[in-house]
């Protein structure tokens, strides 16, 4: 028995009590003639001391021995601690040890493993092993697992069953790129990992298993970034004979359920807002609820006057920022800067202070006088105190921009706090968007969602307001997750093919499995994927999803603990029928 009792358990009711403990050298502190080590293991730290009047010479001596990280077993006696240690669990007690051995010694780390670490992102991603020793990676991977285990509860609990599905799949051409997997026994033939289980989920509805759900691995080849890896984990669910209303219900109170059992918090409203609201009032379709700032469109009362800029602009749109009316003018041009940086791309930016007199003062006084600038309060909400900041431009462009700099400044002023978590839904997206690069429609979420029955006309007039029967849930200006109704028969899925610029030839050799499905007797249903990731770390504290992933890659989609991607060998080239350039 290599313990009798983790480093977390230990207190003042153990005193006398003979225990076997084993772990990690935290720290030691020699002072002669006793020395302390702090043992860890994933359950806490138990402070051990060795007397060089009660302890044997031999243990005694080794301990002198131990260095940072050695995996070492201490027999003893649990006793009171002198001088107790209030912000310890096990800080009433301490280990006389009576015997102690050295399971493993350890190289001195590359960087401590401490709370505050002193290494930097990449070496602690290379010695990930060692970074996860550490409380905040410990923690956030245990905080994932009770994330994982409250879903499966709730969903098992409502009859999900769940299903795995194949990780080798067939290649399609719609969504990400595919990672591919090049297949021995079939000569220049590939496998595809999956996107998502899209099809096999819509082909277990045909089989009748009514509700599904699985936590799985899906991968996609594209650019990274903070919130992104090149594999990702979904809680992937699918219901049939459902109408939108049934699912939005049922994932509404798995977000309710995870957030008082996670987070011990109440969330009663779940607003529904249309995604041409969104782009409309927020600039995304995603938007952070948790503050104001919904944006006013001043057309009507900024295009009267001999202000070109304005005239000639699409839109006019600004927002009123709570509290920043005192902003020095090098405060104002630092935001200026800030808009007009490539990542923005806006070419300037107008500003309107909110004097505590009730007067108005612009930077475009001389086009505009002070009833203009009452009408612009009056449309974007501003008080006393405030500062409107406005833009103008391409009516989508400038969306975009005034969106970002909306985000900038909540994320100034702390308004993003991460304790808060305001969820919505929105609804209505389109089912189709056009490619100039293409030349064609693709679709906004895939080419198995269902139009909006009372929009199937405009299929053949105008198909880019065709809106779809499909839905995402946003918590703190994250999407979460996202789903839809999907189409269940052969007629249906076939003309949303055409749309798509699929042959009949093209459709038939990607898709044929599942439109032989549907003649067989499918279901109407649908679904919804949560993002596991980027939801833990939201539900943390974070909108970094790394942190929770136990070995994730970095921002080139490299392991560089494992090194991976690598070179395979010339030989198992040669099996797979692969030749390189």
């Amino acid at each position: 028995m290599y313990r009798s009792h983790n480093c977390g358990e230990l207190n003042a009711t153990h005193i006398n009590t003979e225990v076997t403990l084993a772990g990690w050298v935290q720290k030691s502190r020699d002072k002669g003639f006793m020395n302390w080590v702090d043992l860890r293991d994933r359950y806490g730290i138990t402070q051990l001391i060795f007397d060089e009047s009660r302890s044997e010479k031999s243990v005694f001596e080794l301990a002198k021995t131990l260095g940072r990280e050695f995996v070492i077993q201490v027999k003893g006696s649990v006793i009171e601690r002198e001088a107790k240690n209030k912000n310890m669990a096990t800080g009433d007690i301490e280990i006389l040890v009576t015997e102690l051995t050295v399971l493993n010694a350890a190289l001195t780390p590359p960087f401590t493993i401490e709370d505050e670490t002193d290494g930097g992102e990449d070496i602690r991603m290379k010695y990930r092993y060692l970074d996860i020793r550490r409380n905040p990676v410990k923690n956030n991977l245990l905080f994932r697992h009770k994330v994982a285990m409250e879903v499966r509860k709730y969903l098992s609990d409502l009859d999900f069953c769940e299903v795995e599905t194949p990780y080798l799949i067939k290649s399609t051409p719609e969504g990400a790129r595919d990672f591919v997997v090049p297949s021995r026994m079939n000569e220049g033939q590939f496998y595809a990992l999956p996107q998502s289980p899209q099809t096999f989920k819509q082909l277990l509805m045909v089989g009748g298993m009514d509700k599904y759900f699985q936590i799985v691995k899906c991968f996609r080849d594209e650019d990274l970034r903070a919130d992104r890896q090149p594999e990702f984990t979904q809680i992937d669910c699918e219901m049939a004979f459902v109408e939108q209303e049934d699912i939005l219900n049922v994932f509404e109170g798995l977000t309710r359920h995870l957030l008082k059992e996670i987070k011990g918090i109440e969330v009663d409203k779940f607003p529904r807002i249309t995604y041409d609201y969104a782009m409309k009032t927020y600039g995304n379709d995603k938007p952070d609820i948790r503050f104001g700032m919904e944006f006013g469109e001043l057309n009507e009362v900024a295009q009267h006057q001999e202000f070109t800029v304005f005239n000639a602009a699409e839109l006019v749109v600004g927002i009123a920022v709570p509290g920043v009316g005192n902003y020095t003018r090098k405060e104002i041009d630092g935001l200026i800067d800030w808009v007009k940086r490539p990542q923005v791309g806006a070419s300037g930016m107008v500003y309107v202070k909110c004097n505590e007199d009730g007067s108005y003062k612009s930077s475009v006084d001389k086009f505009y006088d002070q009833n203009d600038l009452t009408h612009w309060a009056k449309i974007t909400g501003a008080k006393v105190g405030d500062m409107i900041f406005v833009l103008s431009g391409p009516a989508d462009k400038t969306r975009t921009q005034l969106s970002a700099l909306r985000m900038e400044l909540a994320t100034r002023l702390g308004l993003r706090n991460p304790a808060e978590f305001a969820p919505l839904w929105v609804v209505d997206f389109p089912l189709l968007e056009f490619e100039e690069e293409s030349g064609r429609y693709h679709a906004m979420h895939h080419p198995f969602t269902s139009p909006k029955p009372e929009d199937m006309h405009l299929l053949e007039t105008d198909p880019g307001k065709v809106r779809a029967n499909a839905y995402d849930m946003v918590l703190n200006g994250n999407e979460i997750g996202g789903g839809s109704i999907r189409i269940h028969d052969k007629a249906t899925q076939q003309l949303m093919f055409k749309y798509l610029g699929f042959t009949e030839e093209e459709a038939k050799a990607q898709f044929g499995f599942l439109m032989d499905a549907f003649q067989f007797g499918a279901p109407p249903h649908g679904g919804l994927a949560f993002g596991l990731d980027r939801l833990v770390a939201i539900l943390g504290g974070q909108e970094t999803i790394r942190d929770f992933i136990a070995f994730p890659k970095n921002n080139s989609g490299r392991d560089v603990m494992i090194d991976a991607p690598s070179i395979i060998a010339e030989s198992q080239l040669k099996e797979l029928h692969i030749k390189l350039a």
